[in-house]
């Protein structure tokens, strides 16, 4: 039995309790019953997300999809979360959240922090839109590269991206 079904059971059972107190006891239990939580989906990276939507619109099953289809990228996230990635492939998943982070009054629009993968370096420039320069981070890269602050200061502007 799953916890709407024993929802409806229990309210099918209004007017067979006549006592006042069975009532009350079946109310609180009821209103327990609700706020009851449902399993979180676990929350994966966007590549992760990425590869399996692919594989499923492909017809591919979780055990093909892990031994045969990995990129290097999707296989080294999967070795450490192995758990993780068949949870999200059989539940559901919900994509890490990403943000632009802006410096805010500066006039030309070049205000944006941006991550140089080939040179491992951060700048505050334009908007870039290319393999080599990431504009959108997660929670995770900005705090682990000493930028956590960026989200409870009054001079930056963060939106959370798709």
């Amino acid at each position: 039995m799953n916890k709407q079904e024993l929802i409806k059971k229990y309210k099918n059972l209004e007017g067979v309790w006549n006592a006042e107190g069975a009532e009350q006891a079946r109310q609180i239990f009821l209103q327990d019953l609700e706020q009851l939580d449902e399993p979180q989906k676990p929350v994966v990276p966007q590549f992760v997300a990425n590869f399996i939507s692919e594989q499923k619109k492909q017809g591919h099953t979780l055990s093909y999809s892990i031994d045969a289809s990995m990129s290097d990228r999707v296989a080294e996230w999967y070795w450490g979360n192995s758990d993780l990635f068949a949870r999200a492939w059989l539940d559901g998943y919900e994509k890490e959240k990403r943000y632009l982070v802006r410096i805010i009054g500066i006039t030309n629009y070049n205000s944006y922090l941006n991550y140089h993968k080939g040179e491992d370096k951060w700048t505050i420039e334009s908007r870039m839109e290319i393999d080599a320069i990431r504009t959108e981070h997660t929670r995770k890269e900005l705090e682990s590269n000493g930028f956590g602050w960026v989200f409870d200061c009054p001079g930056i502007e963060i939106e959370e991206v798709e």
